[in-house]
């Protein structure tokens, strides 16, 4: 299979969307179009990431990258809307036939834009599926002794609840600081999207794919204040549960 034709879906210049086009074009797989949401949830989300992953590097801006394509003779569309929804997306999207959709860091995005692509939508989690759903998977890990990782999965209309393609944990070694984890997930989650895209141009994706199954934990909301505290001492103290040394 050659490679597969997709929308690349991200809030503007959120870093984990950066880092993860990074991972994939390395890979020579390049959006048929890039779809960012300019809004001011979006920007909220971005400054509250940049502030977890704060003093670490991050990969060159959307527009810096896909000048560098453009240098090389290859344009990307890059369209911006307000929000990610079918209304605002899927004018953009029906008239191109489209393998994937691939999220680069989102909301949560439900409804007719999951059904459009030959072979589903996916995204990469900063986090252990099942066991660690919704946001700030690296501080409610370490809050409640789950293990560190990411994972690549099918989006369906539930939260972080699709078949999963990829799961991989993260090694967590003492003296590790929770920006650490943070970016640390981060690039992860880029290199799993970038070897599930690898395997879709094997066809090995329908010996891949299982269901998650249920967790014991609720889907996380953003980690307030007070558990980020808990979770900074627990690294300071190093009484986190899954250390690998």
């Amino acid at each position: 299979m050659g490679k597969p034709a997709f929308a690349y879906l991200l809030l503007k210049e959120h870093p984990y969307g950066r880092e993860m086009l990074r991972q994939i074009l390395s890979e020579g797989f390049v959006p048929s179009m890039i779809i960012s949401e300019d809004s001011p949830i979006g920007d909220e989300e971005r400054e509250k990431f940049l502030k977890r992953i704060e003093g670490l590097p991050i990969a060159p801006t959307i527009d810096f990258q896909l000048q560098e394509l453009s240098n090389k003779g290859i344009d990307v569309i890059h369209e911006t809307v307000s929000i990610h929804n079918s209304e605002q997306v899927m004018p953009l999207i029906k008239d191109i036939e489209l393998d994937l959709i691939v999220f680069g860091g989102t909301r949560i995005i439900r409804g007719e834009i999951l059904d459009y692509p030959k072979d589903g939508v996916i995204n990469s989690h900063p986090g252990l599926l099942p066991d660690c759903r919704g946001s700030a998977s690296p501080a409610w890990s370490v809050y409640h002794d789950i293990p560190i990782g990411s994972t690549t999965h099918f989006c369906d209309n539930g939260i972080d609840t699709g078949e999963i393609l990829l799961r991989r944990d993260f090694p967590v070694h003492r003296g590790m600081t929770y920006e650490d984890l943070c970016f640390g997930t981060l690039l992860l989650s880029g290199i799993l999207m970038k070897e599930a895209l690898i395997a879709w141009t094997q066809g090995k994706w329908g010996e891949m794919r299982y269901e998650q199954g249920e967790s014991e934990w609720p889907t996380f909301r953003n980690a307030p204040e007070d558990v980020l505290q808990v979770v900074r001492q627990k690294l300071e103290e190093q009484t986190y549960a899954h250390y690998v040394d």
